[in-house]
């Protein structure tokens, strides 16, 4: 495994995404949630993951309950990571739910609390200025956003008045925005960003091909299982597995690995079974050629720009 260090904490490049842990939108059941996602957790601390991010919102609370049993014992190797809905920017609001987020991860202390997403109805000093308090008062080590633009990222750090570490984004060669825009900032700044849906939420696995049936659970409602997408696809998956076939890896860990070569990223793919999550963490170990990285970008910037109107 490698790590980045930002701040006091340090990141494995690869951690583990807990939305599907008790969360009804992925359909994997009541035996994923009581035995499969508690084992997925320990054998990520083995490998040396260090990132575990959850949410409030995921299974309502259950994806923090989860996760809490499951790094019981292991609570000083872990950089525990959740992420609150911005309802309204009142201390008292605030705090609750902080505190159902301490009480049902079982910890003293948030590694990392999130933004989850910006509230357009509210500014970012107005957002920021409890979760001051909650770092003052020690309840949270470090403040991150997700979902932010650069300027909202900015305006927030300057409503905190302090760093805010990290920026939770949806980065992929599926969606590769981020790369133009935030991870220069990133970079120059010190600041790390975490890459959600990495695998761009199972495509870029490419055991999706034109003509299958939608996945049975919430991706049947992403633009990107559709039969366009499943179609412009095939030459970005092309060149995946061809690089895949250089490195005796698969087209998921090489999309993982051109992901954190982009700079200051980690990325958080979630698992549904163990050998899953061993196959995302062994993308760590995975180095790219700068020729390879910038096919692939290129393959990127194709399916993009064919999956225009």
């Amino acid at each position: 495994m490698r790590y980045l260090e930002v701040g006091d904490l340090r990141f494995s490049v690869i951690g583990l995404g807990t939305w599907q842990f008790g969360s009804r939108e992925w359909g994997y059941g009541a035996r994923y949630a009581t035995e499969v996602a508690p084992a997925i957790v320990r054998r990520a601390v083995e490998l040396g993951v260090t990132l575990v991010d959850t949410a409030e919102i995921y299974g309502f609370g259950q994806s923090e309950r989860i996760v809490g049993r499951a790094i019981a014992g292991h609570r000083e190797a872990v950089v525990v990571a959740t992420k609150l809905v911005p309802v309204l920017p009142l201390a008292a609001v605030v705090d609750w739910q902080v505190r159902g987020s301490l009480r049902r991860l079982r910890v003293e202390a948030i590694d990392l609390y999130q933004v989850h997403f910006p509230n357009p109805l509210v500014t970012p000093r107005s957002t920021m200025v409890p979760l001051r308090s909650l770092v003052e008062q020690g309840v949270v080590r470090h403040v991150g956003v997700s979902n932010h633009s650069l300027g909202r990222w900015q305006a927030s750090e300057r409503g905190i008045g302090r760093p805010i570490l990290t920026n939770q984004v949806r980065f992929s060669l599926a969606a590769p925005l981020p790369r133009w825009e935030l991870v220069p900032y990133a970079r120059e700044a010190g600041r790390l960003l975490i890459a959600y849906s990495p695998l761009g939420q199972g495509l870029l696995s490419g055991r999706h091909a034109p003509g299958d049936v939608p996945p049975a659970d919430v991706r049947r409602r992403s633009s990107l299982f559709r039969p366009r997408s499943l179609r412009v696809v095939e030459r970005l998956l092309d060149t995946l597995r061809e690089v895949a076939a250089a490195h005796a890896a698969t087209p998921a860990q090489v999309a993982l690995a051109w992901l954190i070569a982009q700079g200051p990223v980690v990325a958080i793919p979630g698992a549904r079974t163990v050998a899953q999550l061993e196959e995302n963490v062994a993308a760590a170990e995975l180095e790219l050629s700068g020729p390879e990285l910038d096919r692939l970008t290129a393959a990127s910037t194709r399916f993009q720009a064919a999956l225009r109107p």
